[in-house]
C-alpha cells in the first residue's frame, strides 16, 4: 500500500499522468514503432507494466493505453496484453482492499457499498461478471468493492479477466485503425498551415479529435 501511494504521489508530482493522451501517442508514434521493431518482447513487457501500474493506481488513461496497445502491437497482441495487464492491476487493488484497507474503507464507504452487497452475496460470479461487461460503475470502484465485500480471490480474477475482454478488444480494434486517422489529421493540419501563412500555428492547432476515432474498426469491435 505504501509503495502504491508513493508511486501515485510521484507520478502526479512529476506530471507524468499527462502523457497518457492520444496526442502524445500520435506525436511519438514513429519513435515508439522503431523501438518496438527491434525490441518486441521488452516493449510488450514495458507496456504491460505501465498498464498494470496505471490500473493499480486508478490513474486516468486506461482507455488510451488500450487504444495504444492495438495501435502499436496490433489488435490481437495488443488486446491480449491489455487484458492480462488490466487483470493484474485490478488484482493488486483487490488484494489491498481485502487486507490492508478492508476495515477502514468499510467504515467510511457509506451507502454506495450497500448497492453492491446484495448482488455479491447472492451470486458473486454472475454479478461481478455483469459489472465488468456493462460499465455502469467506474472501473476503479468495481476493483475496490469486491475486496470489501468478501468476494473470493479466484472468482474476482476469473470474472475480471473474462468480463473485460469484449470492451478491451473493441478499443484495441479502434487503435488498430488509428494510423489512418492520425495521417488524415496531420494532413489537414499541414493544409491549414499552408493556407494560413504566417501565424498559422495559432489558427491551426494540432491535435487529435476523439470523434475521429469512430472508425470502421471501432464500430466492428463494438
Amino acid at each position: 500500500l505504501l509503495v502504491l501511494l508513493g508511486l501515485g504521489g510521484l507520478i502526479f508530482a512529476m506530471g507524468w499522468h499527462r502523457y497518457l493522451t492520444l496526442e502524445h501517442l500520435a506525436a511519438n508514434r514513429e519513435l515508439l514503432r522503431s523501438f518496438i521493431e527491434g525490441n518486441l518482447l521488452l516493449s510488450l513487457a514495458a507496456f504491460a507494466a505501465l498498464y498494470a501500474v496505471t490500473v493499480a493506481l486508478s490513474l486516468p488513461g486506461g482507455a488510451v493505453l488500450t487504444i495504444a496497445g492495438g495501435f502499436l502491437f496490433g489488435w490481437v497482441l495488443g488486446g491480449m496484453t491489455s487484458v492480462v495487464a488490466a487483470t493484474l492491476g485490478a488484482t493488486v487493488v483487490f488484494v489491498i482492499a481485502k487486507s490492508a484497507l478492508s476495515d477502514v474503507l468499510q467504515a467510511r464507504a457509506g451507502p454506495w457499498l450497500s448497492r453492491f452487497r446484495d448482488g455479491f452475496h447472492e451470486d458473486a460470479f454472475s454479478y461481478l461478471l455483469f459489472l465488468r461487461l456493462v460499465p455502469v460503475f467506474p472501473f476503479w470502484l468495481v476493483n475496490l468493492a469486491p475486496g470489501l465485500l468478501g468476494v473470493p480471490f479466484g472468482t474476482y480474477v476469473v470474472t475480471t479477466f473474462l468480463g473485460i475482454i469484449p470492451g478491451t478488444f473493441a478499443f484495441s480494434l479502434a487503435g488498430n485503425g488509428l494510423d489512418s486517422v492520425i495521417a488524415a489529421q496531420q494532413a489537414a493540419h499541414q493544409s491549414c498551415l499552408a493556407k494560413a501563412g504566417e501565424g498559422g500555428q495559432e489558427s491551426c492547432p494540432q491535435g487529435l479529435d476523439p470523434s475521429a476515432l469512430l472508425t470502421p474498426e471501432l464500430i466492428a469491435g463494438l
